[in-house]
């Protein structure tokens, strides 16, 4: 129950950025409105200069100015410069009165909302200052991307581990935080229906995608550092693959799924350049802070390959960009056909999708007989809205992730291993075969090259 959870302390390093003010400040008030925080808690933002505690709060009180926990956020709300200064100002001594008021050895949870590249430095700063440790439990939340390559990952995860038990670390993938990623598990243990096609003898494909409208204006800078690929390709779609193609786990808690993920991108066979297809859409070299001649990708299709008993010879494609034709979130399992033809006409293949939009939804596509006199062939679909469950009370994702690092559950965040197995995979597209990105217009499914990918059946999307 929320109220024998001990007291807790939230440092939001990078707390006026857009990350915290977009994602971390609303989820810590969705667990305030549900009640899931403890009685005695506090937020103490930092950032790289200082400022009053009242400029603080109203910067909280705007970011969520149409929540109604927004008052219970803002009272607890305190600010101080960060650590990684040269003179670390008042943090320490102003964790040491928050815990003497919370109640002398609260938890504390460092959420490291800052560029990736600032994410050594911050290690090393708490550890200097000895805020690494506590009279009570000591976390530290990192943002992805974890590292830009396997070189830089093993950089950051040795460093990390200097200051840091495992056990401290938080590898945040909000992907990961969503109901329906979470149904998955569900939809294959408890369904013998499902449980019996999710494998290579009954799908043809799997298909995870992820194409978005956005554009990049707002965050043009970050972005053409990154780009598709590294921002999502070998985080977000990497981990949901894993979460489709692990082997279904003896206990869902964190040792079992972590050890079943981990197997699963052990198995991924390292990226074919050749099956990759990068894009740019037109007007992107047009951006304020964008170079005239950038190479980014802002769009990138992948066919992966799962070498394992359950998946072998079945392509897993990866697609997600930006300035798309629509928004979705989605998981198709291609199925095969039974037989090629039925009352004169073709059997189309039936697909299981997953949606992990909102709060997801599944959905269940097949051949049936078009509804008259003459026998003909149509698909029908069956569409289950997670919202309609009864009883359901979803927290957003980065809220119910923020809840469990709070609880300390680790069962929803991705290992060293998994992440250096995924950037393992994931290195061809670093080297010199990178493919070239393809321009392609907004608004669009992105380059056509990329259909070649998803034959014979095509893409699910559109």
């Amino acid at each position: 129950m929320p109220t024998e959870r001990p007291p807790a302390i939230l440092v939001l390093h990078g707390a006026r950025g857009d990350l915290s003010r977009r994602f971390v400040l609303p989820a810590l008030a969705a667990l305030a409105e549900a009640d899931l925080l403890p009685p005695d808690w506090a937020l103490l933002g930092t950032g790289r200069s200082d400022m009053p505690d009242e400029d603080f709060v109203e910067i909280v009180r705007d970011t969520l100015a149409d929540h109604p926990a927004r008052e219970a956020v803002v009272r607890r709300a305190r600010f101080t410069a960060d650590v990684t200064r040269d003179e670390p100002g008042a943090m320490p001594e102003l964790l040491d009165d928050l815990a003497e008021e919370l109640g002398g050895a609260p938890h504390v949870v460092h959420y490291l909302a800052v560029p990736p590249s600032a994410f050594a430095r911050t290690t090393r700063a708490l550890a200097a200052h000895g805020l690494h440790r506590g009279p009570g439990t000591v976390r530290v939340v990192y943002e992805k991307p974890y590292g830009t390559s396997p070189d830089s990952f093993a950089q950051l995860d040795a460093a990390v581990h200097e200051v840091l038990d495992e056990d401290q670390v938080f590898r945040i993938d909000h992907f990961l935080g969503k109901e329906a990623t979470q149904n998955l598990h569900v939809l294959r243990l408890a369904n013998e229906l499902f449980a019996t096609v999710w494998d290579r003898e009954h799908v043809e494909q799997v298909q995870i995608d992820v194409p978005e409208t956005l554009d990049v204006a707002d965050r043009a800078e970050f972005y053409d550092a990154t780009g598709a690929a590294l921002d999502m390709l070998v985080t977000h779609l990497f981990q949901v693959l894993a979460e489709v193609a692990m082997e279904p786990p003896d206990v869902l808690d964190a040792q079992h799924l972590a050890a079943a993920r981990e197997e699963v991108l052990a198995a991924l066979r390292p990226i074919d350049p050749a099956e990759v297809v990068l894009g740019q859409f037109d007007g992107y070299r047009d951006l304020d802070a964008v170079a005239d001649e950038s190479d980014t990708d802002t769009y990138v299709a992948a066919r992966v390959w799962v070498d394992d008993d359950r998946w072998r010879g079945v392509p897993f494609l990866l697609r997600t960009g930006k300035r798309m034709a629509a928004d979705a979130q989605q998981v198709t399992l291609v199925l095969r056909r039974g037989r090629d033809t039925l009352l004169g006409g073709e059997v189309a293949p039936g697909r299981l999708t997953v949606s992990l939009a909102g709060d997801g939804a599944i959905q269940l596509t097949t051949t049936v007989k078009r509804p008259g006199p003459v026998p003909a062939l149509a698909l029908g679909t069956a569409r289950l809205d997670l919202d309609d469950v009864s009883g359901g009370d979803p927290l957003p994702p980065y809220a119910s992730l923020l809840d469990d690092v709070l609880r300390g559950d680790r069962s929803l965040f991705p290992t060293p291993v998994a992440l250096e197995q995924a950037w393992r995979a994931f290195a061809p597209v670093l080297g010199d075969d990178r493919p070239a990105p393809i321009v392609y217009h907004p608004d669009t499914w992105g380059p056509e090259e990329a259909d070649r990918l998803a034959a014979p059946s095509g893409w699910a999307l559109p």
